[in-house]
């Protein structure tokens, strides 16, 4: 089973989601770079349950203790390991599923590939195993910003039927995001997708939606073509993340609906640089990136887990009916936008480190 993520920058993450923790160890990081607690913690309050009346009920507080790498407030050039205790796990409000894999859950999958599962909450399937990759993708996200100047915002752009309309991608600040509880930069949007997701949960009924990001000041010239574009990259990070479904850049599938002579970017001087009059291509061509904005969205399916009664079988077959129990998200994407930023560091760390070995 693969846990461990990128080339250069390399994170592994660890821990089940009723296990005793959870966290990550970073291989990689250059040495020097001023890192804390306090530079990781902000990312996973965002990512934390029991925010709102929009997300899980379990109350986590995440607090991440930084175990190795780090002295002085400075990075060592050594592995970083990360830890985060659970302090609210309750693997008893699973004990009536054991022998049942939920519907579109990962319990039959993970049984028919090891012969065994975690079967409190999906272990290493559940959401829980992202807080190694959002407190990595702050430390990615620091060294990015101090080499590079480099910004990642990503917010709620639709909840099920709900589209945001009205967002400036080139100005749209992690601030204006997190003045919603959805996440949701657009007020008037905001507040029809909070009013769906809350109806969702009290008809113990979950919903989808689609997270936009946009990564700025990422320099020209990253990605390693052919295999390891710089979109394939950013895709398969996005859909290792639990619950997506989906992920286009720049134009994506609505593309397909222009002429060439539309959907080209004609270049333009920018400053000492050439840059594009449009960013159809989201900021990558040839799988490099050009030097404008990318830009991309990413889509989380209605959580698997619901509180209504499904009928499906048990693990022999069996005919029965599932009502879940536990604590689950109505609809993740509020609490995705900081894991899809923390993807983006680490593919973009990785990608400009690989970039600096041909620096001679």
């Amino acid at each position: 089973m693969s846990s461990t993520f990128g080339t250069v920058f390399r994170v592994t993450t660890f821990g089940e989601s009723h296990g005793k923790g959870v966290g990550a160890v970073v291989e990689g990081c250059p040495p020097g770079i001023a890192i804390s607690e306090k530079d990781i913690q902000p990312q996973l309050d965002r990512r934390r349950p029991g925010q709102s009346l929009l997300t899980t009920d379990r109350d986590e507080s995440d607090r991440v203790t930084i175990l190795s790498g780090v002295e002085n407030g400075r990075a060592l050039g050594t592995p970083i390991a990360l830890s985060v205790a659970n302090r609210d796990q309750k693997p008893g409000d699973y004990a009536s599923m054991q022998s049942i894999p939920r519907p579109s859950h990962a319990d039959y999958t993970y049984q028919m590939k090891y012969g065994i599962r975690a079967s409190s909450g999906g272990g290493r399937s559940s959401a829980r195993e992202t807080i190694g990759r959002v407190a990595a993708g702050a430390i990615a996200e620091k060294f990015l910003y101090e080499q590079y100047g480099i910004e990642f915002v990503a917010w709620v752009n639709a909840v099920s039927m709900t589209s945001a309309s009205e967002i400036d991608e080139n100005s749209v600040t992690r601030s204006a995001v997190d003045e919603s509880i959805v996440r949701c930069p657009s007020k008037s949007d905001a507040a029809q997708m909070e009013k769906a997701i809350k109806t969702a949960k009290e008809a113990k009924d979950s919903l989808g939606g689609i997270i936009t990001c946009v990564c700025r000041n990422v320099p020209a010239g990253l990605g390693e073509p052919v295999f390891d574009k710089m979109e394939a990259r950013l895709a398969q990070a996005m859909m290792s993340i639990p619950a997506t479904k989906g992920f286009e850049i720049g134009s994506g599938f609505s593309g397909t609906r222009l002429n060439g002579s539309k959907h080209n970017d004609p270049f333009i001087k920018r400053g000492d640089r050439l840059g594009t009059l449009t960013n159809n291509s989201g900021g990558v061509q040839g799988g490099i990136s050009n030097g404008e904005p990318i830009i991309f969205r990413v889509a989380f399916k209605p959580p698997a887990t619901i509180g209504q009664a499904q009928n499906t079988v048990d693990f022999d077959g069996n005919q029965t009916t599932l009502e879940a129990k536990g604590r689950h998200d109505p609809c993740v994407v509020p609490r995705a936008v900081p894991i899809v930023e923390s993807m983006a560091a680490l593919v973009i760390s990785d990608m400009a480190l690989q970039q600096k070995t041909r620096q001679y």
